[in-house]
């Protein structure tokens, strides 16, 4: 059912405005908890930061947005669960490119 915004008045697209930037805004954070739910504490997981090597980390804390992890090294991070790959995920995909450049090999 289209709206048919040219009738309404300033307040009523102010408010339509509010409404709708809510709605995306709870959209985000339901997909982004979700993410989250992907990962536990105590899970290996890597990350690259820009400008930075790929870090190898475990999941000690949820936050709102973000996951804290420890890398290996001792350094906390907070991350959001986007740019998180599980360990087992990351060697997973490994193994085929493996298996496929030794078989190349003479």
């Amino acid at each position: 059912m289209p709206i048919d915004i040219d009738r309404l008045t300033e307040a009523q697209l102010t408010d339509l405005n509010n409404r709708i930037v809510a709605r995306l805004k709870f959209l985000h954070e339901a997909k982004l908890h979700a993410r989250m739910l992907d990962f536990s504490i105590g899970e290996k997981v890597t990350f690259h930061p820009q400008g930075h090597e790929v870090q190898f980390g475990i999941i000690v804390k949820y936050n709102r947005k973000t996951v804290t992890l420890v890398t290996e090294a001792g350094q906390q991070w907070n991350v959001a669960p986007v740019y998180l790959r599980k360990l087992a995920d990351v060697a997973a995909a490994a193994r085929p490119r493996e298996s496929a450049h030794t078989l190349e090999k003479p």
